[in-house]
């Protein structure tokens, strides 16, 4: 007899409809998993054997083959062990088969408990879009899928409760979707901070319109502890950047039944020892890298620099188009990577390069190899480099507290409202993702305003992807004024935030 049971496959972020077909027929006893399996699903044989043998029901002494279809597509993971266990015993007539409008995902222990698996969100979401209506999965997965919407979601902890309820004996309550909790537990705050007001101003038009950050100075004059502090000021997020977020950090396995969902912007800040794959994605079972797990958020690269050329290149693509995609032998798959990128570095290899107060060893060709490490093309990508100098003892010592993070963040918040209100129905979040098209019809100069950007054009040797962030960043800072036109002033703090010379010795 052949039964048929639906469930789920995970590729990139998304999920799609897998088909569990089981056939037991006669012959030498024998368990066969075709479909193209790795190692973990024909592992599957094993985990199904044991689980039945222990939840007391009998396993067939037959030849039994199991396909996964479609068959051309490799399916990878231990989530086919629930869905596997439920087409054995419809086809042996020990259960009805499940209705066509159930899916089942999940992970069996020898003692027929069920364990979370990775991707219970995307897949959640793809299972409604297949018109599924009821999708049964481990317990500590379900929260996270319940903010699936147009699906039921049944949390299971074992075989035998799962049967009790097919059966129609002892019915599984729904599970409920959680409240979603709001920006959680101590941040570090901007107040914190002594002097360095105008990289806290660069920072806050950053965080009002999503924009990429550079800044350059001397050891201890703040980059970190200022990039850290970044997150604290950043807007709210939406539930759709929530959900969007948690696609990504669920199919890495980084969410947890007390913490289903991303509420908090990521900050992701990998050592500068990554490598490109680790950054960008991929591995033997290809995963999402460092900038997809930044998604919605932010990726600092503290001493820009030292991170390896090739591992830097590879955001180049993702800063422009927001998605990355990863081509391997077995395929591609494309992962979104929209983030701010924040990085820190020193004038050059010593760190000590212009400073009055220490003197720098490095000879004019280090300070150029250092810098060149960074590539033009990359700085290109970035809207707003900042230097940060080193503090004075008088900004040191000077008692009391800056301006707190919160009245920052309410600002930025303010700012992002009206953009929201600006690009509603299109696709694009805020200033920094703005398409040539919006930049026209958004960013129109005034006579006296176009005059400074060509006059900035012309004396700082600007290309075109370097004006049209000017105008970017000028519309931000326009926004955080609540200004409906870019107005002069905001040009010129616009420009004032790339004027950094990399070639000065």
């Amino acid at each position: 007899m052949v039964s048929s049971v639906r469930s789920l496959g995970i590729q990139g972020v998304g999920g799609y409809g897998v088909g569990v077909e089981c056939f037991i027929s006669n012959g030498l006893p024998a368990f066969e998993v075709v479909g193209l399996p790795d190692t973990a699903v024909k592992e599957a044989r094993e985990r199904v054997r044991a689980a039945m043998k222990n939840c007391g029901l009998g396993f067939p002494a037959s030849r039994l083959t199991v396909n996964l279809a479609p068959a051309d597509r490799k399916k990878a993971g231990t989530l086919y062990d629930l869905p596997v266990l439920l087409g054995i015993l419809a086809a042996r007539g020990e259960i009805r088969p499940p209705e066509p409008e159930s899916a089942f995902i999940g992970e069996l222990s020898l003692t027929g408990e069920l364990r979370p698996v990775r991707g219970a969100l995307p897949m959640a979401i793809a299972a409604a879009k297949l018109g599924i209506k009821r999708l049964y999965l481990p317990a500590d997965n379900a929260p996270e899928a319940s903010f699936a919407p147009d699906i039921e979601i049944y949390p299971v902890k074992t075989v035998p409760q799962l049967l009790a309820h097919l059966d129609g004996s002892e019915p599984i309550g729904l599970q409920r979707r959680p409240e979603i909790r709001p920006r959680g537990g101590p941040e570090p705050d901007f107040a914190d901070v002594k002097g360095q007001e105008d990289v806290k101003r660069a920072l806050e038009v950053a965080a009002a319109g999503g924009h990429n950050v550079l800044l350059i100075g001397p050891p201890g004059s703040g980059k970190s502890m200022l990039a850290k502090r970044l997150p604290s000021i950043l807007p709210d997020m939406s539930e759709r950047e929530m959900i969007e977020t948690t696609e990504v950090h669920s199919v890495r396995g980084l969410t947890t039944a007390s913490d289903p969902l991303v509420s908090r912007r990521p900050f992701r800040a990998p050592h500068h020892s990554v490598s490109a794959v680790a950054l960008s994605g991929g591995g033997q079972t290809v995963m999402p890298g460092e900038i997809s797990l930044a998604h919605n958020g932010v990726l600092f690269l503290d001493e820009l620099p030292e991170y390896r050329r090739d591992a830097l290149e590879t955001l180049r693509q993702p800063l422009e188009d927001g998605r990355i995609t990863v081509s391997r032998a077995a395929g591609s798959v494309e992962y979104p990577s929209r983030f701010m990128l924040v990085c820190a570095m020193n004038p050059c290899k010593c760190g000590w390069h212009g400073s009055r107060a220490h003197r720098c060893s490095c000879s004019e060709s280090s300070v150029r190899a250092y810098r060149a490490r960074v590539s033009g093309p990359l700085l290109d990508r970035i809207d707003i480099i900042m230097e940060v100098p080193a503090l004075s003892f008088e900004e040191l010592s000077q008692r009391g507290s800056g301006e707190s993070s919160s009245t920052i963040r309410a600002r930025v918040n303010a700012a992002r409202a009206v953009q929201r209100a600006r690009f509603a129905g299109t696709g694009t979040e805020c200033n920094a993702q703005m398409s040539p098209p919006d930049l026209a019809k958004f960013c129109a100069l005034s006579e006296e305003g176009g005059a400074l950007m060509r006059m900035a054009f012309e004396r700082m040797g600007l290309t075109a992807r370097s004006y049209d962030r000017i105008l970017r960043v000028a519309r931000t800072i326009a926004d955080l004024e609540h200004s409906r036109g870019i107005a002069p002033q905001h040009i010129a703090e616009a420009v004032r935030y790339r004027t950094y010379d990399f070639s000065e010795n």
